[in-house]
């Protein structure tokens, strides 16, 4: 499967939607999940720039 940025950005989000759903869901409170969320898109974000960097230096056969 080739992955663009589009792919890449709707699996994200989709991704992402999941997640919070089942934060959402939990008995926290709402401030607690805004935290939460914030630290779960923080934490995927910078997954994803990283997943992204190691696959071009793969890539590259190096």
């Amino acid at each position: 499967m080739q992955f663009n940025t589009t792919i890449t950005a709707v699996t994200f989000l989709v991704l992402f939607a999941v997640l919070i759903g089942g934060t959402a869901m939990s008995p926290m409170s709402t401030s607690t999940v805004a935290m939460v969320s914030v630290g779960l898109f923080v934490f995927g974000i910078l997954s994803l720039v990283l997943g992204v960097k190691h696959g071009e230096y793969r890539a590259k056969g190096q």
